[in-house]
């Protein structure tokens, strides 16, 4: 049974799309049975260029990406939700929808890298990227299968800190 993964971020441009990406990137190279989407309270309706381009430069396949908005995913018909994950301090302020299935909910903060001097965002989106690859991995590496919501939450919690 697949897990499915999604993170937010207020405008799903930038920091969930990495996320998203790099989730779906290690599941697909480790053969793990998951899925990760991005979504936003506020979509800006793009994918930022440098996080498409910090992405295509780690080999990551971007076709797929774009920017979608969070009631998407409270629909019925959408894939039930194990995880749903902010990583933007304004997505975590904000009320979510309802998610089908009640599923673990945890806040990862990072900071914006698009609010970065133009010069500097490149490597701001690199780091960002790097910085959510990791813990994405950490996430992945965790037996689904075999965790109720109360563990995988306290599992999750431990990635947050780590």
């Amino acid at each position: 049974m697949t897990t499915h993964v999604l993170v937010l971020c207020t405008h799903n441009s930038a920091r969930s799309v990495l996320a998203e990406a790099m989730f779906n990137h290690w599941a697909q190279t480790l053969g793990i049975d998951a899925k990760a989407f991005s979504a936003g309270a506020a979509p800006s309706g793009r994918v930022h260029p440098q996080a498409l381009a910090a992405l295509r430069a780690a080999g990551v396949d971007v076709s797929a990406l774009a920017s979608k908005s969070m009631d998407l995913f409270a629909q019925p018909g959408v894939p039930e939700m194990r995880v749903v994950i902010t990583v933007c301090d304004s997505a975590a302020a904000q009320p979510c929808p309802l998610w089908p299935g009640a599923p673990v909910r945890a806040h990862w903060s990072y900071p914006d890298p698009s609010e970065a001097a133009s010069e500097e965002q490149a490597q701001r989106f690199e780091l960002t990227r790097q910085a959510l690859a990791y813990r994405m991995l950490q996430l992945l590496q965790l037996p689904f299968d075999k965790l109720g919501n109360q563990a995988l939450q306290a599992a999750v919690q431990r990635i947050a800190e780590s």
